[in-house]
């Protein structure tokens, strides 16, 4: 089923709030932390909704948190009811903090105020989200902030249906209750995971389905770990019947007679003049879409689940998700390529509650799918070149809306980088370098389009940045091959200097680079900062390839040099070489890793397999070539 939602925050906010740590200097000593207390429990939450056949309804929540230590005052202490103001209305609302000695102060007016979804951007049809803010006087550790409101909705976001989607909150939960009370002739269908449900009870016209939910103290996510719904609880409920019936409702809502006007299609073929081949204009269109409509990073279904009219979008220059699908099939068809929108998650979550509806983690974005071409597109991803996807959206399940059945986007795509460094120490230990990278695939247009979108000294800090992130000081000058291409390979040339390279006395370990931040090293780091995996983790596939010349200065002798390493552990293919040239004084590095898993999302048991394999590729990237400088003469006696 859907995954729960915390109590009020998690679902009245369509985003997850974060928890604000403090950091203070002080003289005094700090007191450790118990790691077994959790900042903040979540004692009671209560929703009840009523609604009516035709998706209207009402929503009661009370909902208590107690506020554990110093960390979960910040928790709990300003919370958020989220709102659709076009069709929503916040009808009643008391708050009040309960001190540990059982005292209370309620939240007066100027504790309760409205603010603007920030993600609207600025865009003036997107308008309709706003967050009721409220702001919890004297909360201290072991105070409590209980929270009721009720929520009126006239109008469903899709007519005539209702749909809830929740997922737990990573504080234990003592107590959690979601109760459901519809028509009797309006059944609901229900995916629920970890959330025990009651018997429903109908009587007076009108059914009752009640879940149920408790949980402790969660583990926290390992490091690239992907969303905990994928394996944890979580419930959807709703009144559609299936997928199919899903599409066909959102196909309905999307019904835009404007997506045939003239100035579409005149538009469309001033796009594709002088390309005639149908995958050359998609590109066309696709490259003009992602660098000329603003995206407003709606999820989809927090607001209505039907996109703006084509002409509208196309005059006004932005659209969320809906938004870019209907203008970009509008123009495909206007030059004869067919194209459907395909409904899916946007974040690590690899499969969908078999209840159709919207959610952070269920649905919550749309794409196109191009069925003559074979491929998917999203245009709302601006930094990612025609024919490819952002990860974000790969290897899962998509609903096509034209079709109404259930396809599964690509697992991988190609993606190959490849590096060359070029060092030369000077006498004084300091050195020059020059480091190029050239990126191919996948991530080619991604790495143009952040230098497309930076300023000159923008550039330069990020170049500053990566050698800083290598465990290097010096400096950084970087260029790029040309910004105006929107395919094809990519490369980056940086410059500069390295300070303290080699000590002119004593031993120097000097790392054995054959990339800066970003390369093999980097990605063998991230798939090993969790030594034992429990829970299933993002594995991307790719080529990489390095390449390093190091050359050293008269006074530097070598006495160690890496050996050369081979190790792998399917689907990893790893093999490093060095050699030392005596008369160039050089050292040469290469390295190459290979990774194609087939899929995105890898579980603990091919951690355990890869581990060792793992282990030993790090162990090599991060080598290092000892050094020792000859004794020199001393100075002659004045």
């Amino acid at each position: 089923m859907l995954r729960p939602i915390s109590a009020v925050v998690r679902q009245s906010v369509p985003f997850a709030w974060a928890l604000l740590f403090a950091l203070a200097s002080s003289a005094h000593a700090q007191a450790p932390i118990d790691d077994d207390v959790p900042p903040a429990t979540l004692e009671r939450d209560v929703h009840l909704f009523v609604i009516q056949k035709d998706g209207s309804g009402e929503e009661h929540d009370d909902s208590t948190m107690r506020a554990n230590t110093t960390a979960g005052v910040d928790a709990v202490a300003q919370r958020y009811v989220w709102f659709n103001k076009d069709i929503e209305s916040i009808t009643a609302l008391s708050a009040q903090t309960i001190d540990p000695d059982g005292s209370t102060h309620e939240v007066g007016a100027a504790g309760i105020r409205d603010v603007q979804e920030p993600r609207s951007a600025g865009a003036p049809t997107f308008q309709d989200g706003v967050l009721r803010t409220v702001i919890f006087p004297g909360v201290q550790p072991g105070a409590r902030v209980r929270l009721v409101f009720d929520k009126r909705r006239a109008h469903a976001l899709q007519a005539g249906t209702f749909s809830y989607f929740v997922e737990p909150p990573g504080e234990p939960v003592e107590f959690q209750r979601l109760i459901f009370d519809l028509p009797a002739d309006l059944p609901l269908y229900a995916d629920a995971r970890g959330y025990e449900a009651q018997p429903p009870v109908t009587e007076n016209g009108r059914t009752r389905y009640t879940f149920d939910f408790r949980q402790g103290q969660l583990p926290p996510l390992e490091a690239g770990a992907v969303a905990r719904v994928n394996w944890g609880a979580r419930l959807m409920v709703t009144t559609v019947p299936d997928y199919a019936s899903f599409a066909a409702r959102y196909r309905e809502a999307a019904a835009d007679p404007t997506a045939t006007d003239p100035a579409i299609a005149a538009f469309a073929r001033s796009l594709t003049a002088g390309v005639s081949d149908p995958r050359d204009q998609a590109a066309r269109i696709y490259d003009w879409m992602r660098l000329n409509i603003r995206y407003v990073a709606l999820f989809l279904g927090t607001t209505a689940a039907a996109p703006h009219r084509a002409v509208d979008i196309l005059r006004d220059r932005y659209g969320d998700c809906k938004d870019h699908v209907a203008l970009f099939t509008a123009l495909l068809a206007a030059v004869g390529i067919r194209a459907e929108g395909a409904l899916l998650n946007l974040g690590p979550v690899y499969s969908l509650p078999s209840a159709p509806g919207y959610g952070e983690e269920a649905i919550n974005h749309i794409i196109a799918w191009l069925p003559d071409l074979g491929l998917f597109a999203d245009t709302s991803s601006g930094g990612v070149a025609f024919g490819f996807l952002p990860a974000g959206v790969m290897d899962r399940p998509a609903l096509l809306v034209d079709e109404g059945v259930l396809v599964r986007t690509p697992a991988t795509q190609p993606r190959t980088r490849s590096a060359q460094l070029d060092v030369e120490a000077g006498e004084d230990g300091n050195a020059s370098y020059r480091y190029r990278v050239e990126e191919a695939g996948a991530l080619a247009e991604t790495e143009r389009n952040t230098f497309r979108r930076a300023t000159h000294q923008g550039a330069q800090l990020i170049a500053a940045q990566r050698l800083r992130q290598t465990g290097l000081a010096g400096t950084a000058r970087l260029t790029t091959s040309v910004l105006d291409a929107t395919s094809g390979p990519f490369a980056t040339t940086t410059e500069g200097t390295l300070d303290h390279l080699v000590w002119p006395d004593g031993t120097t370990a000097l790392p054995a680079l054959s990339s800066l931040s970003g390369g093999i090293a980097s990605q063998l780091d991230n798939w090993l900062a969790v030594q034992k995996r429990t829970q299933p983790w993002a594995c991307i596939s790719g080529d990489f390839e390095e390449h390093a010349r190091i050359a050293l200065p008269e006074f530097a002798r070598v006495t160690d040099l890496p050996r050369d390493t081979a190790a792998s552990a399917a689907p990893l293919d790893y093999s490093a070489h060095y050699a030392f040239d005596r008369a160039s004084r050089t050292v040469e590095v290469t390295r190459r890793l290979s990774a194609h898993f087939g899929r995105q999302m890898c579980t603990p048991e091919d951690f355990a397999q890869m581990r060792d394999a793992l282990l030993r590729m790090q162990r090599d990237a991060h080598a290092q070539i000892v050094v020792r400088a000859r004794m020199r003469p001393a100075a002659s006696a004045q």
